[in-house]
């Protein structure tokens, strides 16, 4: 029987020039290889079916042939029949050469070369397809999970295309796996997951990583600040901390050393994690707020002065 050209365009044999020409867009837009990551050999099939179709039914004189003698006659290398030849016999003779174009030459030449008009790639590849523009979206983390790493599930929306063209919203739960170490900016792509635009391949989705504030710490690059509170007694005679890490454990902190205004006390490698060098960590900075006293009874006075008057710098 041969390929029914008309039915892989998904139109009618009364299509006009201009039919032929909207519905190969349309579906070499949706098929083309550079846009099928996931099934690429049977997109290529698809592609070249299409590309083969166009080329043909875009063509008065292929056109006619093979609607006289359908692909068999195109194969068979016959000329077009006389006008009033309702035959099907073959009888056209020969002197037409039907060569199939090269269905990238083709697409280029149909769309002028997207994104640019860049046309080939020089590693052999197929057409430089522009891209929808991309949906970037922020992505609130604690601190903890960006201490310790989490695995999070999100809901998206996006608009994508049917085959005619339509746009439709879909939704879609996405896992995104937080690594250790992971700072605010961070940038977590899903390629192909945006939105869809006509003409153009799928945008990207990219989700960016925010840190939420935390009630204890800060961070600073891949430090930790803590502020802690210290009365100006315990800043003179000593005291002993007790901090909760991000990750759960208890850590005790002896302050021996008197504590003036501006005193910091780092602790190494209790900071976060360094995500480019596993297993190493930044450092946890401790800065003190000294408090001191609203007001002193006379004899506190006396008594400072006399312990503190014997004391040299």
């Amino acid at each position: 029987m041969g390929v029914d050209y008309y039915n892989i365009l998904k139109i009618s044999k009364n299509a006009t020039e201009e039919d032929v020409k909207k519905s190969y867009k349309r579906l070499a837009m949706k098929w083309h290889p550079d846009k099928n990551a996931v099934n690429t050999e049977q997109a290529e099939a698809k592609f070249k079916q299409i590309s083969e179709a166009y080329d043909v039914l875009s063509d008065p004189q292929k056109r006619q042939i093979y609607d006289t003698y359908g692909e068999e006659g195109l194969k068979a290398n016959l000329s077009p029949p006389p006008p009033s030849s309702k035959d099907r016999d073959f009888g056209g003779g020969r002197g037409f050469r039907f060569s199939p174009r090269d269905a990238e030459d083709i697409f280029e030449e149909f769309f002028g070369g997207l994104d640019g008009g860049k046309g080939k790639s020089s590693t052999g590849g197929g057409s430089f397809l522009k891209k929808a523009a991309p949906m970037e979206t922020k992505l609130p983390c604690s601190l903890e999970e960006l201490y310790k790493g989490s695995r999070r599930k999100m809901k998206i929306s996006r608009t994508v295309l049917d085959e005619s063209g339509k746009p439709s919203t879909v939704e879609e739960v996405l896992a995104i796996s937080i690594k250790p170490g992971w700072k605010k900016g961070t940038k977590i792509t899903f390629p192909e997951k945006g939105n869809h635009e006509s003409n153009a391949a799928p945008g990207d989705l990219i989700f960016v990583v925010d840190e939420k504030p935390h009630p204890v710490f800060k961070r600073d690059g891949n430090d930790l600040i803590s502020n802690q509170k210290i009365s100006l007694l315990d800043a003179l005679t000593g005291k002993t901390l007790n901090i909760t890490t991000l990750d759960g454990r208890d850590l005790t902190v002896s302050v021996s050393d008197i504590v003036k205004p501006g005193h910091e006390m780092v602790i190494q490698n209790e900071g976060m994690p360094i995500s480019k060098e596993p297993g190493k960590n930044g450092n946890l900075r401790i800065k003190f707020d000294v408090k001191f006293p609203s007001r002193l009874s006379t004899d506190q006075k006396s008594d400072l002065r006399r312990v503190l008057g014997r004391t040299t710098e």
